[in-house]
């Protein structure tokens, strides 16, 4: 199968980007709406709708353009030489602005304020802390199932996310791109805008320890 063109990658990104952005926060509204007050049972519905998003949107794109949707994600294949600087820094743009429009799009279904902030704060060492498992965790599996199952890595993503959203303080955003467009819905879902530069921050670092983890993980012994 031939190497599919830069400009089918970033279509495909930000196609993935679109819908999994709009499904982690139109899933959001929609279980804040029917679940009456329930918090748990909202992010409950939250996390299933994320985790099938997820497996649906790899499974079909990843083909394509390898389904980062997520700028961790690109960093980590970046610092393993598998993507250049100028692909990596499209792939990023893409998942950013695109799903950006995911969150628009959300907002004109349930009929809210088409442009808005979030001002649910999100902040403190337990959150950051949350988010830097939550991405190291996820990198970690792409990278260690690429090598040896790369067909489980739509079931693995999905069902790791699926897990995150309720081990981590955070509920694993994991996905610096998700992040900032988070802010941009005071939602179910959202984050205040002050509080996203420390989340961001914890998301790359945790893709570079995975990274260099996996890289240690998967070296060959020497002879």
């Amino acid at each position: 199968m031939p190497e599919p063109t830069l400009s089918r990658k970033l279509s495909a990104e930000g196609i993935g980007s679109f819908f999994l952005f709009a499904g982690v926060i139109g899933s959001g509204v929609m279980a804040e709406q029917l679940a009456g007050g329930n918090v748990a049972l909202a992010l409950l519905a939250n996390t299933i709708a994320t985790g099938a998003i997820l497996y649906v949107l790899i499974a079909m794109l990843g083909p394509i353009s390898g389904a980062h949707f997520n700028p961790a994600v690109t960093f980590a294949f970046l610092l393993r030489k598998q993507i250049g600087a100028r692909e990596a820094g499209l792939y990023i743009a893409t998942q950013v602005a695109i799903g950006s429009l995911g969150a628009l799009a959300v907002h004109l279904m349930f009929d809210l304020e088409i442009l808005q902030f979030s001002t649910k704060a999100r902040a403190g060492i337990g959150q950051w802390t949350g988010e830097l498992i939550a991405t190291l965790g996820l990198v970690l599996t792409i990278l260690l199932l690429l090598r040896h199952r790369a067909e489980a890595i739509p079931a693995g993503v999905a069902l790791y996310i699926t897990s995150a959203y309720w081990f981590t303080s955070s509920t694993s955003f994991a996905n610096p791109a998700i992040t900032v467009v988070r802010s941009l819905s005071d939602t179910f879902a959202g984050i205040a805008p002050a509080d996203v530069p420390m989340f961001v921050v914890a998301q790359f670092v945790g893709a570079a320890i995975a990274t260099r983890l996996a890289a240690w993980l998967l070296a060959q012994p020497k002879n």
